[in-house]
């Protein structure tokens, strides 16, 4: 991979992490539980991109690891929105008495 390739790379990774960050630290706290539920179609699509990525890689090793991974790690965000979702919804329900 050429240098500069490589450079440009980590420099997006970095400025995604950063944005990122300052995104999310200014979001109110009563928001975060809606915004994680709106972010699991984007983590949907995160999967499908990982299997792509793993798929991709029949023949080299490196590539389907790493998509495998990215796999797993896209399943456990996608869980766990759906989780924090369900969560908040039964924080609305009537109990009974």
């Amino acid at each position: 991979m050429d240098t500069t390739i490589l450079i440009t790379m980590i420099f997006i990774l970095v400025l995604a992490i950063f944005l990122g960050v300052e995104i999310i630290s200014k979001v109110p706290s009563l928001l975060h539980t809606p915004l994680m539920s709106g972010s699991n179609a984007i983590s949907g699509v995160t999967v499908v991109g990982a299997l792509i990525a793993a798929g991709a890689g029949a023949g080299e090793n490196t590539t389907a690891i790493l998509g495998g991974i990215a796999v797993g790690l896209a399943m456990v965000n996608v869980a766990g929105g759906y989780f924090v979702t369900d969560r908040m919804l039964n924080m609305f329900k009537k109990k009974d008495k």
